[in-house]
């Protein structure tokens, strides 16, 4: 069952990967309830994200657990022909109870290099939960590049800086990245560097998002703001809970964007509700539909939202 799956969605997007040059994709996503897990292929490995219902410690749930695992590995490397040492199985860690998406899990630093239309990006396989590329936001990428020509950009909690490089590889005048981890921050310069990408240190930001916003700077043209769903950092000075204060970041953020301006504003909080305070105050389009190339299913649960001023 899962092979058929896995056969019929390749089958699906295997022209869209191939002509749009792109290395890295979704190419399962819970499709089927008996299989809840999310499957990534990059080059030639595959991270599988179990995603379902959290198992019990008994004999009979790990017993299951294994199966599936097998299913899905003999699957892979019949379609694919991967080997299964290039097969990554993930689980998501709870820590305080919330979701941590940044944990660390091993410690073996395998970077490769995936293609994204004109752009490329470093991976990181094993030492975190995430790999370094939010694929998600593939189109986002896509549409920022088209629209950053001679264009002041901002990057908020920017990770790895890919949304940066497209901005860059657009032909943006600046590009300013800011995040609250060095490791990423660097992580962004070795992508400009891939890319072969001009830039300055100083438009590397380490800093959180709210204190950067309330700074004094000259207006930007495009802002991109992917704030996590909840964070309590130690470096930060409160919590960031996503619903709760997305009104005062997207307030923030509009007092740094140009009168003519755009905010791309995403969160993957399943349940977000978008303030009505921002819906009256700004013009707010919820672009989500139409924001996930084709190797995404209804079963990815993402907010993008296209916020202006009312002029």
């Amino acid at each position: 069952m899962i092979e058929n799956r896995l056969r019929k969605n390749l089958k699906k997007i295997k022209k869209f990967t191939q002509n749009s040059k792109i290395t890295a994709y979704r190419i399962y996503n819970k499709d089927i309830p008996e299989y809840p897990y999310l499957i990534d292929i990059y080059n030639e490995y595959a991270v599988i994200y179990e995603k379902g219902k959290r198992l019990d410690d008994s004999d009979e749930s790990q017993n299951l657990r294994e199966q599936k695992k097998s299913e899905i590995l003999l699957a892979l490397k019949s379609i694919f022909e991967i080997s299964e040492n290039n097969i990554i199985f993930k689980e998501r860690k709870i820590q305080n109870n919330k979701n941590d998406q940044y944990t660390k899990n091993d410690n073996l630093k395998e970077m490769i290099v995936v293609q994204e239309e004109e752009r490329q990006y470093y991976i990181n396989l094993y030492d975190y939960l995430d790999t370094g590329l939010f694929l998600d936001h593939r189109w986002l990428r896509r549409i920022v590049q088209k629209e950053s020509n001679r264009k002041y950009c901002l990057n908020l909690f920017a990770y790895t800086g890919s949304i940066s490089v497209a901005m860059k590889k657009g032909g943006a005048k600046r590009v300013i990245t800011v995040d609250l981890s060095k490791t990423y921050l660097k992580w962004a310069k070795e992508n400009f560097k891939l890319n072969e990408l001009a830039y300055i240190d100083q438009d590397f930001i380490h800093s959180d998002v709210f204190s950067y916003l309330k700074e004094d700077h000259d207006y930007f043209d495009i802002i991109v703001c992917d704030p996590p769903t909840f964070s309590n950092s130690k470096r930060l000075t409160s919590e960031f809970d996503v619903q709760r204060d997305h009104i005062g970041l997207i307030n923030l953020c509009m007092k740094n964007l140009s009168r003519d301006g755009k905010l791309y504003f995403s969160t993957n909080l399943r349940k977000f509700k978008m303030s009505s305070e921002i819906a009256e105050k700004f013009n707010v389009k919820d672009i989500s539909g139409k924001s996930l190339d084709m190797d995404f299913n209804q079963n990815t649960k993402r907010f993008l939202f296209e916020i202006t001023f009312i002029q």
